[in-house]
């Protein structure tokens, strides 16, 4: 047997915790002397301990770990349950990150204003452009995971399909976003991930949609380097140089983005085209 103290260092919990459990009657001592008053636990507790464990980095109340319990939850039950909260906790991790990225540029963008070059700021024409793709649904610009989320997986499917029914790529990927607003005051965006396919035949049971971009007299262009995460940074620079030039952006004002060089490990690496239509 092993002491509350010894038992707590193998259970990795507190021994404090443990007496709250003795005392509600989730975990009992194997043994208590009645003399001093002293708790013993065996080995074999230990399992009971782990699950009371896990049910509560779930997010289950001690009431309702007590009644898991006592329902005897079975193990594949419980290692399901462990898995969909590591998903969600690694989501959560992913928006945390993404949230901490973009605190960092946006506090790096106000250290750098009153220097911003925006001589690389290009102005343009774009020709008209038929691509095939693939569309979803963000929650907006507000939510910096959610274009992300959304857009990224479209392009691996979008490939599959392209490869399945033979249809070649002639540029780099393209993303373009509209408002796609289900009640007033909605900011949901749609947003389509396209490959450029010059005149190749789509049929109509491939799963993909072709649409005609259309062309722009002009586009205030300029390259981004960097994670996606970031490119509020070069949207800003943009922004000044059209105020500056004495352009006003096209409604509904939503760039489009051209993938230039997307390295799939190093988002640091990427280079981005953003083209925003504008007017004057």
């Amino acid at each position: 047997m092993f002491s509350i103290g010894e038992f707590a260092g193998l259970g990795r919990v507190s021994v404090r915790m443990l007496r709250h459990y003795d005392a509600i009657g989730l975990l009992r001592p194997a043994h208590v002397d009645p003399h001093s008053g002293y708790r013993f636990y065996t080995a074999a507790q230990l399992r009971l301990l782990n699950r009371v464990t896990a049910l509560k980095d779930l997010g289950f109340s001690l009431q309702q770990v007590q009644t898991l319990i006592d329902e005897k939850v079975e193990t594949a039950e419980l290692r399901g349950m462990l898995r969909l909260r590591r998903a969600e906790l690694a989501s959560r991790m992913r928006q945390d990150t993404a949230r901490l990225a973009q605190v960092d540029a946006r506090l790096r963008m106000i250290e750098s204003e009153g220097h911003m070059d925006t001589g690389d700021v290009v102005l343009k024409s774009i020709a008209a452009m038929r691509v095939v793709q693939l569309s979803g649904t963000a929650a907006g610009y507000d939510h910096p995971t959610s274009i992300t989320e959304n857009l990224s997986p479209l392009y691996p499917r979008l490939m599959e399909l392209m490869e399945r029914h033979g249809i070649a790529m002639t540029g780099a990927p393209i993303a373009w976003y509209e408002p796609a607003p289900s009640e007033p005051g909605d900011e949901t965006i749609a947003v389509h991930a396209a490959f450029p396919i010059g005149e190749a035949e789509v049929g109509p049971d491939t799963g993909l949609e072709v649409v005609t971009l259309p062309p722009v007299e002009q586009a205030a262009t300029a390259l981004h380097h960097g994670s996606m995460a970031e490119a509020f940074r070069t949207g800003h620079k943009i922004a000044t140089w059209i105020d500056d030039n004495g352009h006003r952006a096209v409604e509904p004002g939503f760039a489009r983005e051209v993938y230039l060089d997307c390295p799939p490990d190093d988002f640091d690496k990427w280079v981005t085209e953003i083209q925003v239509p504008v007017t004057g």
